[in-house]
């Protein structure tokens, strides 16, 4: 992730407690979470490209994640297969202060 050190280890540690508050979600669902709550990616694409991740990769895991109560994909692009997406009411708690 690009960025300062102290903005990279707020993002992990928002991962880290949304990954021990969710155990059932991986480390890239709870990234995906994090970086809505944050403000750092609104869109699968974006989240890929300050990650590094394969853009199929994040597809994947957020498409999995909208079954659940904890983000909402608000659009796709058809034409390039971004999904925008949003964490939902239920996730807005996982963000603490770090």
């Amino acid at each position: 992730m690009s960025g300062g050190s102290d903005d990279t280890e707020r993002f992990m540690a928002q991962v880290e407690r949304i990954a021990i508050a969710h155990p059932h979600l991986t480390q890239l669902q709870a990234a995906l979470i994090a970086a809505s709550l944050l403000g750092i990616a609104q869109d699968s694409r974006s989240f890929a490209r300050l990650l590094g991740l394969a853009h199929a990769l994040v597809l994947r895991e957020l498409n999995a994640l909208a079954g659940t109560d904890l983000v909402e994909i608000t659009r796709r692009d058809p034409r390039t297969m971004r999904a925008f997406y949003a964490a939902a009411p239920a996730a807005a708690g996982l963000l603490e202060a770090a």
